[in-house]
């Protein structure tokens, strides 16, 4: 099968590998999309240590063709997206059959783009964040994958006012018809917000971003740290400081649950792939790519000129 390798010399390379097999509680999927996420420019970088060569691609879609023990063999030629561990950036992947979803008729271009981001975004507004009717909620990296859900989902929660932060104009453009009530550059957090305060902040980007984000909770006001886009220098809070104003640090770790608690996180990635499929909330993938583009594809996500969702095409 093709495959694309990150090579120990930090190159990607399209190349002939053996298909795999499925184990226990696994499930080959032959791969129609695979869809481009953050993890993908924190392996190739070494934020994450991983063996090389290494075939990346941590997100799904295409056809169940084989099942290892103990996954029900009906399973065989149903139409998924699916979560994996490493792999997808091939044409099979093997995925842990709790975290391959049937997509129905749902097309497969639409499936591949919900990946880690669906799930991680219906959690952040749903699960971490808790937000209630009437509550503000203030979502950096607001043009992204993550964000761009968030905001729906949150809207579906009942959010009074979401306010986005977003690097650049034309990100700001991009993000606005995904209904944000407000939408500041970054240079402009948090002066431009003046007296708001919001409820809710969401925020991956770390380092001094998520130091002022604690300063301006509303009382009562829970922060989301899921991501660390700018730094990963500690970030400290005084518990006494939070106390009295009843305000929370909390996180959020969608591959951490993956591994410690899969059933939750299939339980979130249905309800969120429900949403897409019916048309509440809109997926949007704005750039495909092909096999031998993923350097390209990888690079422009790290340099933030990306918005929305890009996809590989595999198939």
């Amino acid at each position: 099968m093709k495959a694309v390798i990150l090579d120990v010399d930090d190159h990607y390379r399209v190349t002939e590998l053996d298909e795999p097999s499925p184990g226990p509680g696994q499930v080959a999927i032959r791969v129609a999309y695979a869809g481009i996420q953050w993890g993908d420019t924190m392996v190739r970088d070494g934020s994450f240590a991983v063996p090389r060569p290494f075939v990346p691609g941590f997100e799904a879609s295409g056809h169940i063709v084989a099942v290892g023990a103990d996954v029900d063999t009906r399973r065989v030629g149903e139409a998924v997206t699916a979560l994996t561990t490493s792999g997808a950036y091939a044409e099979v992947v093997l995925a842990p059959a709790t975290l391959t979803f049937d997509i129905a008729d749902m097309p497969l271009r639409t499936a591949a783009g919900l990946g880690w981001g669906a799930p991680t975004a219906y959690d952040l507004i749903n699960t971490a964040a808790h937000v209630r009717p009437g509550e503000s909620v203030l979502i950096h990296a607001a043009a992204g994958s993550v964000g761009t859900l968030a905001v729906q989902f949150a809207r579906l929660a009942g959010a009074g006012r979401i306010i986005g932060v977003v690097g650049t104009a034309d990100r700001a453009d991009y993000a606005a018809q995904f209904g944000y009530d407000r939408l500041l550059l970054r240079e402009e957090f948090p002066a431009k917000l003046g007296d708001e305060k919001p409820d809710v902040v969401l925020d991956p980007v770390g380092g001094s971003t998520r130091t002022a984000g604690l300063a301006q909770l509303a009382a009562h006001g829970r922060l989301v740290a899921y991501g660390n886009l700018a730094t990963y220098e500690p970030v400290l809070a005084d518990v006494n400081d939070l106390l009295m104003n009843g305000t929370s640090m909390l996180t959020y770790n969608s591959n951490l649950l993956g591994q410690t608690h899969p059933e939750r996180l299939a339980d979130s990635a249905r309800r969120a792939l429900a949403l897409v499929a019916d048309g509440t909330v809109r997926m949007d993938i704005t750039t495909e790519y092909a096999l031998g583009d993923l350097a390209t594809a990888v690079q422009r996500l790290a340099e933030g000129a990306t918005h929305g969702k890009s996809i590989l095409r595999v198939a």
